[in-house]
């Protein structure tokens, strides 16, 4: 099985930019679909980009879609976050998560792996 480590959060003013780190080990992440979801306090854990195994194809959630930006390296084992023009509503906690399944999925359901997650949050 793979272990997750998020980091890269902190505190950013709105319209800022932060990048965040996903570092895999164990298996590669080339065995896994890989996504990045965030949870705001009070609600529930939500889909906001993913990765398919291949690499070729990103999914993204329509509120973020053209600000974030996800990415892999696989030489360094590691999911990427890039996040710009921040926005208030953006703040959450950020979680990087694995599912070896065939397909890409949006829900949080589907995913076996989690890391421990990463703050972000932006002031107005």
């Amino acid at each position: 099985q793979v272990q997750l480590v998020e980091s890269g959060g902190g505190l950013v003013q709105a319209g800022g930019s932060l990048r965040l780190s996903c570092a895999a080990s164990g298996r590669t992440i080339s065995t896994y679909n890989m996504g990045w979801f965030r949870q705001a306090p009070g609600k529930e854990r939500e889909f906001v980009a993913a990765v398919g195994r291949s690499g070729d194809s990103t999914y993204y959630a329509d509120s973020v879609k053209g600000r974030f930006t996800i990415s892999r390296d696989t030489a360094k084992n590691t999911v990427y976050l890039q996040m710009n023009s921040l926005k208030p509503e953006d703040t959450a906690v950020y979680y990087c998560a694995a599912d070896p399944r065939a397909y890409v999925r949006r829900s949080p359901i589907w995913y076996d792996y989690w890391g421990q997650g990463t703050q972000v949050t932006v002031s107005s």
